[in-house]
């Protein structure tokens, strides 16, 4: 029974007190729950203690004939026992909370006098004994120590058939029981100590674990925020781009186009009376007016090309690729892979030019004898890889952007906030690779594009691949 005198004792072991847990304090949370439990537990000692008064008294009964008891004692301890069962009643409404220090000192004691007394009249009320630890586990700090002492000192008395009563053999015997449950109880005390504080610490980390978790969940819904707020930035600078490049367009074609047109046909009108002077304003005029309409529709078409319109974005580059190739008069293959999904207009037009920007330096600088194109769908990217095997050129060193419009694709990439870069190397082709960002939704709404491959008839090749496959 001493021995398990410590299944009582966690509920304490953050109390005040050297050894008891002193200092380790939880997390709110976990102090309000350890609060709880320890209500629940003393609760239910105070129901404990009178039915085990009534079994330590049966086995006093049963065992009655077996013991030499004088009437006078037995006088006495029916009037303990009273007492005791008196005492046991009025405990079950014993505060569990808020008691004093010292009222808690009093009822210990008074119990603990009780239980010494029915042990020294019989040794079988060492079972009520045993409901001293629940009292004494209230006593908090050092205090809980002397309690469990001085329980188990009576509870060896129980476990030696009475206190020492001058006999040498039974003294021996009690103080071996006596060691025996002090140290027992000493060491479970300790024990659970450290339980107690590693599952306060537990809950401490976990507690802490917890909070880093909503921060860095914030984090990340504040970086998607600020994510978001870059694509709206950059697509509305790309916008302000397009803007500025069509009023320079205008500007410089149409406006002035329109003004040569009026004074040509100012000029036709003066000149009515000569035939072959009209004729020659006129057709200028006309010549004008026919330029300007090209320029006009090519302009339009730079807002989103004509493809995209029509078809998919992968569609769209094989179109591209076929016109190229007739043009150029070199093979173009466009392999795509992943699984398509339609990505914003403005990164998918940006793809489409830096495609056809790319293919129109190959025809004009590479003396490429083939050329790929590969679309690859990964779940968060879109990677667009134009590989030649031609000339190549040293990219350190810089290429004029009039002549090869690295600037003008670097600028269109960025414009959607993705990259470009270049590879390439005398002798052994160029390779530009783009990536643009796709957003979770966009990808999350996957939904196969005209005209893709599929995904699982083609592998994901990146540059590096596509290089290799040359």
């Amino acid at each position: 029974m001493t021995v398990m005198s410590g299944v009582h004792l966690p509920h304490q072991a953050v109390g005040p007190g050297p050894g008891c847990g002193a200092g380790v304090q939880a997390d709110p949370s976990a102090q309000v729950g350890e609060v709880t439990w320890q209500e629940r537990s003393d609760r239910l000692a105070r129901l404990l203690m009178l039915p085990m008064l009534a079994i330590s008294t049966l086995l006093a009964v049963i065992t009655l004939p077996a013991v030499r008891t004088d009437h006078a004692r037995a006088e006495i301890g029916v009037a303990v026992l009273a007492v005791a069962a008196l005492w046991s009643t009025g405990l079950i409404r014993y505060p569990v909370t808020g008691v004093p220090l010292r009222s808690r000192w009093l009822v210990f004691g008074v119990h603990l006098t009780l239980a010494a007394t029915l042990v020294w009249l019989n040794p079988w009320y060492g079972v009520f004994a045993f409901t001293g630890y629940f009292l004494a586990d209230e006593l908090g700090g050092r205090a809980r120590r002397v309690g469990f002492v001085a329980v188990a000192l009576v509870s060896a008395a129980s476990q030696a058939a009475g206190y020492p009563n001058g006999s040498n053999a039974h003294t021996v015997t009690y103080l071996i029981m006596a060691a025996f449950n002090v140290v027992a109880v000493l060491l479970m005390v300790n024990l659970t100590n450290r339980v107690m504080e590693q599952n306060t610490e537990r809950g401490r980390m976990i507690a802490e674990l917890a909070e880093t978790n909503r921060q860095l969940q914030a984090s990340m819904d504040e970086n998607a925020g600020l994510h978001a707020q870059l694509l709206t930035q950059a697509r509305e600078a790309g916008v302000a781009e397009e803007r500025g490049r069509l009023a320079g367009e205008i500007h410089d074609t149409l406006a002035q186009g329109l003004a040569g047109i009026i004074t040509q046909l100012e000029a036709a009108r003066r000149a009515h009376a000569d035939p072959a002077e009209w004729s020659r304003h006129v057709e200028l005029a006309d010549g004008l007016a026919r330029a300007n309409l090209t320029e006009a529709r090519r302009s339009v078409r730079a807002l989103r090309p004509e493809q995209l319109e029509q078809a998919g974005l992968s569609d769209a580059l094989a179109d591209l690729a076929r016109d190229w190739s007739r043009r150029a008069q070199v093979p173009a293959e466009v392999v795509t892979t992943g699984v398509p999904v339609r990505a914003p207009a403005e990164t998918e037009m940006a793809v489409f030019r830096i495609a056809q920007e790319a293919l129109a330096n190959v025809a004009r600088h590479a003396h490429a004898n083939r050329a790929r194109v590969t679309l690859s769908y990964l779940d968060d990217a879109l990677l667009l890889d134009v590989a030649d095997d031609g000339a190549g050129f040293h990219p350190g060193a810089g290429a004029p952007p009039a002549r090869f419009g690295v600037t003008g694709m670097r600028r269109r990439a960025e414009s959607v906030a993705g990259t470009l870069s270049i590879e390439s190397a005398p002798g052994d082709g160029t390779t530009v690779n783009a990536a643009f960002p796709l957003t979770p939704a966009q990808a999350d709404e996957a939904t196969p594009d005209r005209g893709g491959a599929d995904p699982a008839e083609a592998p994901v090749r990146d540059a590096a691949s596509v290089r290799a496959a040359r």
